[in-house]
């Protein structure tokens, strides 16, 4: 049985008309790129056998047309991102994911090779990719209060997409996408707020706790911190969009209350241009 979330990201990339899509980069052909050690699900005849027998381990050869189409995938799954402040909107977790396995439905049909940003989960072709994807994106969520990305696994010269609240550690995100750029990786950024963390609507006595419980601030008078608030995710905000410009990188604010195609047609022109 196929997760319910592959389903509504088939019907979520269905929505977006987009023209074709494919490999651009000029000058990349079928040289060999690198070695990586085999994970599950590598095909034995994509396993380098002579390079294998020197070591304990199997190892597949990369190519560098196939790391100039690959696209890996992080999606925060900290505890940060279960939070709605409505019953009625998703949680920034169900949307980020909903929008990240969109996004690889029509990478991968586009000819792409999509995966995570961990070794675990390779860039690969196919709809059993997909599966495997989806598969990951219902794993319950960590356990820490904010999440930092993953990069040790970006093949170089491929292409990358990040999507959290980044409300976490800062410092975090730029040594991510500081490494990944120095491996020649592009990409994306996507921060997911809840229209409640936007506009701070609280007065009176309100207690602010993290979601694990962790963090806890109460006060009586709410109302007076809504303009530091709002000044510091206007500083993290631009924080984020400087760090993208200076790493090649791109940087864009969905928030749950919108329509998700709108972020699902920005991801996808953002990898487009990048190709």
């Amino acid at each position: 049985m196929l997760p319910p979330l592959l389903a509504a990201a088939r019907q979520l990339a269905a929505t977006v008309q987009l023209g074709a899509h494919g490999r651009r980069q000029a000058g990349l052909g079928d040289e060999f790129w690198q070695y990586r050690p085999a994970t599950a699900g590598d095909e034995a005849r994509a396993i380098d056998w002579r390079r294998s027998g020197r070591a304990d381990a199997h190892f597949v050869r990369e190519r560098e047309w196939q790391a100039a189409q690959s696209v890996h995938l992080w999606v925060d799954d900290a505890r940060s991102m279960e939070f709605t402040g409505d019953e009625g909107r998703p949680t920034k977790a169900d949307r980020a994911r909903l929008l990240a396995l969109a996004l690889g439905v029509l990478l991968i049909r586009a000819g792409e090779r999509v995966g995570m940003a961990d070794p675990e989960i390779p860039p690969r072709a196919g709809e059993v990719q997909l599966v495997r994807l989806a598969t990951r994106f219902t794993a319950d969520a960590g356990e820490a209060d904010y999440g930092a990305p993953v990069g040790r696994a970006l093949l170089p010269q491929s292409r990358a997409v990040f999507i959290s609240d980044f409300l976490g550690d800062p410092a975090a995100v730029e040594a991510a996408l500081t490494q990944a750029s120095d491996r020649g990786v592009t990409g994306a950024l996507l921060q997911v707020l809840d229209p409640v963390e936007e506009a701070f609507p609280y007065q009176g006595r309100t207690i602010f706790e993290s979601m694990t419980g962790g963090l806890m601030h109460e006060t009586r008078k709410a109302g007076d911190l809504r303009g530091r608030y709002l000044e510091r995710l206007a500083e993290r905000k631009a924080q984020l969009q400087t760090l993208a410009q200076r790493t090649g990188w791109q940087y864009h604010c969905h928030h749950t209350g919108d329509p998700a195609p709108g972020a699902l047609l920005w991801l996808y022109h953002a990898m487009e241009r990048m190709a």
